[in-house]
């Protein structure tokens, strides 16, 4: 057996790819992959690259550039124009990044899943416990980044962006495999709460779409156009900044600074698809949710 499939098989084994993922100084760890990867030297960047390819499907034909500075800047890469094909159609809600689709849903009585079996209240995940209400009875879906994918993340439709809420907090695994084991896990982690309001003339129907990026071991930061600076885990904040920032449809929102995952809350007049089953695969402007009106 090849030393590659050695390691795949040891790391498929659950309790340890537990251990090894998240019984250690996650922190520090974090914020030590953090200053490597942005070190800025060919022979460095080109070994990391490739020892990142070496254990993950890292496929850069994508890419905008086919050369970079740092692991960084492969991780946080741009794609070539026309990569993704962004729906235009309005009555659509697209997927803001390429993603594994993870737990769906409704909001019911307060409560969402991470992972079957392990329900997380809302308002432990948005501190704003009115917005959080608001979402009773609509829909939602986890999107997962692996850290092979295409790090950046888009506008899901016309919007402005209103408030983000930031929430320093721990850098857990965010595999399936650590969510079927950490309760609350994504109301545990460092995350952004994203609150978008949609360009809906329905004012009844709720027109609010909420965007909750969550970072995890190693990927911990998280970069905002509409805000002029970096959230990470030594961010002093303050917790709650306000916005006022129109996008486009699939305009560029931002990145992780390597990945994790995207919790998408959508308004009350959309569904997400019926098409979808867990671990599907899904790219940046595909439609995820249908206007029911």
């Amino acid at each position: 057996m090849s030393i590659k499939k050695t390691i795949q098989s040891v790391l498929s084994q659950e309790d340890l790819n537990f251990l090894l993922t998240n019984r250690i100084p996650r922190i520090a760890l974090t914020r030590f992959i953090g200053w490597f990867s942005q070190i800025e030297n060919p022979l460095v960047a080109f070994a990391s690259i490739k020892v990142w390819q070496f254990f993950s499907a890292l496929d850069l034909s994508e890419a905008k550039e086919k050369s970079f500075k740092s692991m960084h800047a492969c991780f946080t890469r741009e794609l070539k124009p026309d990569a993704r094909t962004i729906n235009p159609d309005p009555r659509y809600l697209v997927s803001p990044c390429d993603a594994l689709i993870g737990a769906f849903g409704q909001v019911n009585r307060g409560q969402v899943f991470q992972a079957k079996g392990f329900p997380y209240a809302l308002k432990d995940l948005i501190p704003n416990e009115a917005l959080a209400k608001s979402y009773e009875d609509c829909d939602y879906v986890t999107l997962r980044l692996t850290s092979s994918m295409y790090h950046r993340f888009h506008a899901p439709a016309s919007m402005r962006i209103r408030r983000v809420t930031y929430i320093s907090g721990d850098t857990w695994n965010v595999n399936p495999i650590a969510l079927k084991r950490v309760k609350q896990l994504f109301c545990k982690n460092e995350r952004a709460v994203i609150e978008c309001e949609l360009d809906s003339a329905d004012k009844e129907t709720g027109h609010i779409l909420t965007l909750v990026p969550v970072a995890a071991i190693l990927v911990a930061s998280i970069r905002l156009h509409c805000l002029n600076l970096l959230l990470h885990l030594k961010y002093p904040g303050p917790n709650q900044i306000v916005c006022d920032a129109m996008v486009k449809k699939g305009e560029e929102l931002g990145w992780f600074q390597h990945g994790s995952t995207i919790i998408v809350f959508a308004p009350r007049n959309y569904k997400l698809l019926k098409n979808f089953s867990l671990g599907d695969r899904i790219y940046m402007g595909e439609p995820l949710f249908e206007s029911v009106h």
